[in-house]
């Protein structure tokens, strides 16, 4: 019997469905929640939720966790959570708000106080003292007070030097694990817009990554030689947790860019870059003991996973026992973490599938396999996620 493709995937969605229902029933021990965001509905009705999944501490398998809650906006895009995992915030694309919620030891989220940013916000991150919130649309830093977030200590534009008068759309954010300093990932659009309305008007490099160093009471100040080139069009930012080396996806150009973190935390080129990614990387990682990267590739659905050179930096693309270096997700994969707690599984949020892909990581080589009954299902276009350790566990944290 041939089935439609429409057919196959709610088939394989039943089926993860089915499998993660009567999981729910038998004896799992949850090692992380998992939170993400997307929107219920489409069009002008659509609203941003969050949806609760317990994860398996042998098998990654998910199931249903504690009940949905409203975003408190439409179009939700980032998660960021306090490195105490306390507290979690929420970026709606939709209606320009930051929402914070407090979490429990259960997983149970509750709203609690929310801004508006200056304008559409498509990241957010917070440092790891949990003192300071950034928001990019410019880049905005709140100030955080056990969770609640507060007056805007900082706010920087972003301009290319030269090209002062270039349209500059931020994609990604990300903070050192030492707090010091704050990269921004950036594409200029006068100078890349394939498919758009006008023809690019400026000779500017497309893609760029701002650095900026925290100062006193918050104050960001550019990094010497900011900003630094970024291939076409960045995506995505990660840094190690040695605070040595930066990462950031070129999704026009199919490749990622690596940095090293120099003193005043300007960025340098490794020299042997960039490294080849699948089609369209739109997301990364980086696991908890600094080992591995993992790229989301939204084009080929795939993902994509580095070992890290503890000397160099350098990423090498990882290949499993079965000869391929491409791991299979559902449609469209946008948003990828590896999970708080031991540092042992993958997932990725999947936008055009509707669900949520998971992968056992294999701590001595990185390699990836499939979780059972992956892909779970989730609400529509789900588009970031957030992971946080089970109360009774401990977390895994190893210096490379």
């Amino acid at each position: 019997m041939k089935f439609s493709k429409l057919s196959q995937l709610f088939l394989v969605s039943s089926i993860g469905l089915l499998v993660a229902s009567l999981l729910t029933s038998c004896e799992i021990v949850t090692i992380d929640y998992l939170f993400v965001a997307n929107s219920a509905g489409s069009g002008t009705s659509s609203t941003g939720q969050i949806e609760t999944y317990d994860v398996d501490s042998e098998t990654g398998t998910l199931r249903t966790g504690q009940p949905i809650v409203a975003s408190g906006g439409t179009n939700p895009v980032s998660m960021a959570v306090t490195s105490d995992y306390a507290n979690l915030y929420v970026a709606n694309a939709g209606n320009s708000s930051v929402v914070h919620f407090a979490l429990s030891g259960s997983g149970v989220l509750t709203q609690k106080d929310e801004v508006t940013a200056i304008s559409t916000p498509v990241a957010i991150a917070v440092n790891a003292a949990n003192t300071y919130l950034y928001v990019v649309s410019t880049i905005t830093a709140y100030s955080l007070s056990s969770g609640t977030i507060g007056s805007v200590v900082s706010q920087e534009t972003l301009t290319v030097p030269g090209y002062s008068s270039d349209t500059i759309l931020p994609t990604g954010v990300n903070v050192l694990a030492n707090s010091e300093a704050v990269y921004v990932t950036a594409y200029d659009q006068s100078a890349y817009n394939p498919g758009g309305t006008t023809t690019p008007t400026s000779t500017a490099n497309p893609g760029w990554v701002f650095g900026f160093a925290v100062g006193s009471g918050g104050a960001l100040s550019a990094a010497s030689g900011s900003p630094y080139k970024a291939g076409v069009k960045p995506s995505a930012i990660a840094s190690d947790p040695t605070n040595r080396f930066v990462y950031v996806t070129d999704f026009a150009s199919n490749q990622l860019i690596g940095y090293t973190v120099q003193s005043g935390n300007v960025l340098d080129f490794l020299i042997n870059g960039p490294f080849k990614t699948g089609n369209e990387p739109a997301s990364i990682a980086i696991d908890p003991r600094g080992l591995y990267i993992y790229v989301a590739n939204a084009l080929d659905s795939t993902v994509t996973a580095y070992t890290i050179s503890l000397a160099t930096g350098t990423p090498t693309a990882v290949v499993n026992v079965v000869g391929n270096s491409l791991n299979q997700t559902d449609t469209q994969p946008v948003a990828i973490l590896v999970d708080a707690a031991l540092g042992r599984f993958v997932f990725t949020a999947n936008h055009l599938g509707d669900s949520i892909s998971g992968f056992q990581l294999n701590p001595n080589t990185g390699a990836l396999k499939s979780t059972l009954a992956t892909p779970f299902p989730t609400g529509s276009a789900p588009a970031a996620l957030a992971s946080v350790p089970h109360g009774n566990h401990s977390i895994e944290s190893v210096t490379p």
